[in-house]
């Protein structure tokens, strides 16, 4: 069978490639990577640095830093072989060339549905439709239609929580960590869909094509979190 063409071209260099998300997840990978005893290069932690594909002390390993929601792609179209993601992520992006052997315990957070207040008094039962805004269509349509509501989504990439308020959607569907952010636009939390943390993924053709390098690198993040 022949492979995915992003695949055959990583298959082509000497090493894996491992994609990390910027942000947040990133700065609470960095004591994981280093009792994997992976290395990046410095500016891989410096969120002004140009750079996007880093070496480490691995000649055998490089990283790429993309968005948080690009690891996913990477990962499922074989650009890269193996990375991490948050759960969320993978619920929005359902795919079957993605295997997540690990739980990695960071970023944890909470998909969440949330409006105006009062909209936890109301009665959801008796709603049919619903306009939500939110960046997980896939996600919230799933959510509302497993009570028997049709959601009607507004894709967002941020600022959701500006949505209730100037009558652009009824609630919304983001990511909660502290809900602060909620609260400071007049927001209430009224359901959690998932809790949320990251997972290391694995793209996997890559497991069946070089399972020797995939199986030793699942192994050094397995035992960097049972030495925490």
């Amino acid at each position: 069978m022949d492979l995915p063409l992003p695949l055959r071209e990583a298959e082509s260099t000497t090493g894996l490639i491992l994609a990390l998300p910027k942000g947040r997840i990133l700065k609470e990978l960095g004591p994981l990577l280093a009792r994997a005893g992976i290395h990046p290069a410095p500016d891989l932690m410096d969120e002004d640095s140009r750079r996007l594909r880093f070496p480490t002390n691995d000649p055998a390993l490089d990283v790429v830093r993309v968005r948080p929601f690009d690891v996913a792609t990477f990962v499922a179209h074989g650009a890269a072989h193996i990375g991490v993601c948050g759960a969320d992520v993978l619920m929005e992006y359902d795919t079957d060339q993605i295997y997540a052997p690990l739980d990695l315990g960071i970023g944890r957070c909470r998909i969440s549905v949330a409006g105006q207040a009062g909209l936890a008094e109301e009665d959801s039962s008796r709603w049919s439709r619903i306009r939500v805004a939110t960046k997980y269509p896939n996600t919230a349509r799933r959510h509302f239609a497993g009570q028997g509501i049709q959601a009607e989504v507004v894709h967002l990439n941020g600022a959701m929580e500006l949505a209730p308020s100037l009558g652009l959607s009824r609630v919304i569907v983001d990511l909660v960590q502290t809900g602060s952010t909620l609260k400071a636009n007049g927001l209430v939390e009224t359901e959690v869909i998932a809790h949320v943390t990251s997972r290391l993924i694995v793209n996997r053709t890559a497991l069946k094509t070089r399972p020797e390098e995939v199986a030793a690198m699942i192994a050094r993040f397995r035992a960097a979190l049972e030495a925490a």
